[in-house]
Order: structure tokens, then sequence, then C-alpha cells
């Protein structure tokens, strides 16, 4: 599992020309499910993406002092199969190690659901749907993690 996580102060995600998830301070989260994904990568990018120090504390200090969490911050989780992309060889990316349609969205859907848990608002993009998601990243933060099935 593969995600980008970006602090942001906005983001949004569009289809269609219409706005389907907006969030303001927090977390923008693209996230890239592998064929050998299992719950137990999804548990721990949901811990991870939750509890990661990424924002400052209320005094302006350290700016790695607080989690999504702990400044009760919102995250747009927008699935990306393109961060699966392989550009080694050739001139086109293949995406082999990259779930197929079905698994992906049903383990995408499971890391939305895990997330909603936290209580925080989490908003999404369209499972499959061509989006444009615009990203004001706070920073800039961009970090990538990735988990793989052990």
């Amino acid at each position: 599992m593969r995600v980008i996580i970006q602090r942001v102060k906005s983001s949004q995600v569009t289809v269609n020309g219409e706005t389907i998830g907006k969030i303001g301070r927090g977390l923008n989260l693209l996230v890239g499910i592998a064929d050998t994904d299992t719950d137990a990568e999804l548990d721990w990018m949901v811990r991870k993406c939750l509890e990661l120090r990424l924002f400052p504390d209320e005094e302006g200090g350290d700016r790695w002092q607080k989690s999504v969490q702990e400044i009760n911050g919102e995250l747009l989780v927008v699935s990306q199969f393109t961060l699966y992309g392989d550009c080694r060889k050739g001139r086109r990316p293949s995406f082999d190690r990259s779930a197929s349609p079905q698994t992906a969205e049903d383990s995408y859907n499971s890391f939305v659901k895990k997330l909603h848990a936290s209580g925080l608002n989490i908003e999404t993009g369209k499972f499959g749907a061509m989006m444009q998601v615009s990203i004001e990243n706070d920073g800039p933060v961009t970090l990538l993690l990735e988990r793989e099935a052990t």
C-alpha cells in the first residue's frame, strides 16, 4: 500500500465539475492499493496517517508536534492507482502491481471506514472516476508512506 500524505490548508476533489469532497486544515491522502495488500497493511497505514506528527503546536513553535487527530483536522482521501505505475521499462507505465479494480475498491472502502472510526471529518473522491484534485499544500509537507505485505 502506498499513500502520498500532504499537510494542507485546504483540499477538494471535483467530478464532472461538481465538488464531491472538500476539507479545511488537515491531510490530503492519495491512496494506491497493491495486489498483495491485506488488512494488516490497511491497519498500519490508518495508524500512521492518524498519528504522524505533522502539525505545529498552538504557539507556532515546533512544526512537527501534533497529529491530525490532536488538531481535530480533516482528511480528504482519494484513490490513485497510478501510485503503482512502474516506469522503469519502455515509455508506458506498467500497473502490474496494482490491485484489480474490484479488490482495490474494496480495500479503499475498508481504509476509509477505518479512518472514519477516528471521529474526524473524512471526505473522499469517487473511486474509478476521472477527478480533479485541488490541494493547498501547507509547508509544503508531502511524504510517501509505504507498507508492503509481509
